[in-house]
C-alpha cells in the first residue's frame, strides 16, 4: 500500500507540477534584481502536541521572530506548518500545487533534486556573495572538500548552479550500541570490547535472564521495524574497512548500502542472530516509536543500536523511565564494531521554490538567521525558563509543558534552520553546552557517549556531482528496507535465495540505472 501511495504521489508530481520558472541557463555575471515585497512565508516542522508542545507556527518563539524581523528587515513573516514525519508527502503536495512556502527545508536531498529537475527550485549561486555573507561565515569550511566552503556544498560542478544550501551540524556523532551494564554486572561479564564479546554477552542474556523478566520475555538485542537503522553498526562491521571513497559513494544508492561489498554478509550474521533468538522476533511488526520505547523502558531489552544519545534524551526519557521500572538499570555505550559512521557536516537542505514571489525576503531572512544575535536567543532562550548558567555555560532546563516559551524541538532546531545544535562560538564551549543539556544525566556520561560514537568513525563519502536519476529514490529505499527485514527473518537455508532474488528485483526497479549513473559521475583515477 505504501508503494502505491508513493507511486501516486510521484505520478501527481510529474503530471501536475507547474512552476513559474523554467530552468535557467548558467548564472550571469551580475545577479538579477529581486523585487522587495516585504512579505515572506517560511516552513516550520509540526511535531504535534505531545509532550507539552505548542502550535508549531504560532507561539512565543515565532512571535519573537516576527517582531524582530519586522524591526530589522521590514518583512512580515507567516510560518507554514509541515508535518515532521510526513514532510516528504506534504512538501511534494505543496510544490505540486504551487503553494509551497517561500523558504523551505528538508532532510531529503533526493527530493530536492527531483524538484530541481523539473525547474522548480531557484538557483542561489548568483546571490550567495551578496545576500548570504553571514550564512557563509557561519557554515565555514567544508570538511569533506578541503579548500571549499560549506555554503556551496551542493553546487553543480558542471553548471555552477546551487539549488540548495546546507545547514550546519554542530555535533556530528551518529549512533552507538548501548548495553545494559547492570545485566553485565549481574552475570559478572566484562564490558564487551569487540564484536565477538558482544555476541557472547547477548547469548548469556538470552540463556541466563539476568533481569529476571522471564526467559520467554528477554530481548537480548532490541530493534523495531527500521532494522536498516537499528542494526546498522552490526551490519556495517562486515563491510570492507578499506573501501575507497569512490566505491562508498557509487554504491550508496538512494541512501542505502545494500549493494556494497560485505553488506550481505552483515545481514546474514543478523539472520543468524535472529534465528538464535538474540533479536526481537516480532521486530517487523513494531511500527510505532512508542511501542519500541515502551519495550525498552519495561526492562526486557539487553542492548540496542540507536542515535548516539538515545537513552539520555529528555524528550524520550528512556533511561529515566527504565530506572523507575528497574531501579539501578543502566545503559552504557560500547565500541565493538568497525566501519562506524559520523554524520556529514550538512544537515537540512534549504531551498527556495522557483515560483516564490518573495525571493528577496527569503534570502534576507536566511542570512538574518545566521547572525549570532538572532540565533543565540532562539537556541538558549530565557534564563531561568529555558536555561540556567553553570560556570558561564548555559544549561538547558526542562520547561514545563504548555509553557508559552516551551521549545517544540531541541534548542528550537526547527526555527534555527542554518544550524542543528547550540553554536556559541567555539568547539570547546559547544561541547560543554552539549554535556550540560541532558537534564539529570551527568555531563561526563554525555561526553563519553559522544566520544564513543565518533571514535574511529568516518563521515560519508560525498561527491560534487548532480544526479539526474532521482525518480526511483523513494521506492528503492523502501524496497531495500523490506529486503533487509525479509532476509533477517528468513530461515538460514533460505537466506541466499531471498537476498539474491531481492537484489535482482532492486536492481531491475531502478537500482542498476542509478548505479550506472553514479559510476559515470565519479570517474576512476
Amino acid at each position: 500500500m505504501k508503494r502505491i501511495v508513493l507511486a501516486l504521489v510521484v505520478l501527481m508530481m510529474a503530471s501536475t507540477l507547474l512552476f513559474a520558472q523554467a530552468r535557467r541557463p548558467a548564472a550571469p555575471a551580475a545577479a538579477p534584481t529581486l523585487p522587495a515585497t516585504g512579505k515572506l512565508t517560511v516552513e516550520v516542522f509540526d511535531r504535534g502536541s505531545d509532550g507539552g508542545r505548542t502550535r508549531a507556527h504560532d507561539n512565543e518563539w515565532t512571535k519573537w521572530i516576527k517582531e524582530k524581523v519586522k524591526k530589522d528587515l521590514n518583512i512580515d513573516i507567516t510560518f507554514i506548518p509541515v508535518g515532521r514525519w510526513s514532510e516528504e508527502t506534504d512538501i511534494t503536495n505543496l510544490m505540486a500545487s504551487g503553494s509551497a512556502p517561500d523558504l523551505c527545508y528538508t532532510y531529503n536531498l533526493g527530493m530536492i533534486n527531483s524538484f530541481r529537475d523539473q525547474g522548480g527550485i531557484m538557483d542561489l549561486a548568483p546571490y550567495v556573495a551578496t545576500y548570504l555573507p553571514d550564512l557563509e561565515k557561519l557554515l565555514g569550511a567544508d570538511p569533506s572538500f578541503p579548500g571549499k566552503k560549506l555554503v556551496v556544498r551542493d553546487i553543480d560542478p558542471r553548471t555552477g548552479r546551487i539549488y540548495s544550501v546546507p545547514s550546519y551540524r554542530v555535533a556530528i556523532a551518529q549512533r552507538n550500541i548501548f548495553i545494559r551494564k547492570d545485566w553485565l554486572d549481574k552475570l559478572k561479564l566484562p564490558v564487551p570490547q569487540n564484536f565477538n564479546q558482544l555476541y557472547a554477552a547477548l547469548r548469556a542474556f538470552r540463556d541466563q535472564d539476568p533481569g529476571n523478566v522471564g526467559k520467554n520475555r528477554v530481548v537480548p538485542f532490541g530493534v523495531n521495524n527500521d532494522a536498516r537503522w537499528g542494526l546498522s553498526d552490526l551490519i556495517h562491521n562486515f563491510m570492507d574497512p578499506k573501501m575507497s571513497d569512490r566505491d562508498r559513494w557509487v554504491y550508496n544508492i538512494a541512501d542505502r548500502n545494500i549493494y556494497m561489498a560485505g553488506y550481505k554478509r552483515g545481514v546474514q550474521e543478523m539472520n543468524k542472530w535472529y534465528n538464535e533468538g538474540l533479536i526481537f522476533k516480532d521486530f517487523p511488526l513494531m511500527t510505532t516509536a512508542d511501542a519500541f520505547y515502551n519495550q525498552i523502558k519495561s526492562g526486557v531489552v539487553g542492548a540496542i543500536c540507536q542515535n548516539w544519545d538515545f537513552p539520555y534524551r529528555t524528550d524520550m526519557s528512556i533511561l529515566e523511565d527504565l530506572r523507575k521500572n528497574v531501579p539501578g538499570a543502566d545503559f552504557i555505550p560500547i565500541n565493538v564494531t568497525n566501519n562506524k559512521d559520523v554524520m556529514d557536516k550538512p544537515g537540512l537542505r534549504i531551498f527556495i521554490p522557483s515560483f516564490s514571489p518573495n525571493k528577496d525576503a527569503a534570502l534576507k531572512y536566511l542570512n538574518w538567521l545566521a547572525k549570532p544575535e538572532n540565533f543565540k536567543f532562539l537556541q538558549i532562550g530565557n534564563e531561568g525558563v529555558n536555561h540556567r548558567m553553570v560556570n558561564g555555560i548555559p544549561q538547558t532546563l526542562s520547561t514545563p509543558p504548555q509553557h508559552p516559551w516551551f521549545m517544540n524541538s531541541p534548542n528550537n532546531i526547527d526555527l534555527t534552520i542554518p544550524m542543528n545544535g547550540v553554536e556559541l562560538g567555539s568547539d570547546e564551549i559547544n561541547a560543554k553546552v552539549l554535556g550540560l543539556s541532558y537534564g539529570n544525566v551527568p555531563p561526563e556520561v554525555i561526553s563519553n557517549a559522544y566520544v564513543t560514537s565518533v571514535r574511529n568513525a568516518r563521515g560519508p563519502a560525498v561527491w560534487q556531482a548532480t544526479t539526474k536519476v532521482n525518480q526511483y529514490h523513494g521506492d528503492l529505499r523502501e524496497r531495500a528496507d523490506d529486503l533487509i527485514a525479509l532476509a533477517i527473518t528468513a530461515k538460514p537455508a533460505d537466506f541466499n535465495r531471498v537476498w539474491d532474488n531481492g537484489i535482482r528485483d532492486w536492481l531491475r526497479s531502478g537500482g542498476q540505472e542509478v548505479f550506472n549513473e553514479r559510476s559515470m559521475l565519479y570517474p576512476k583515477r
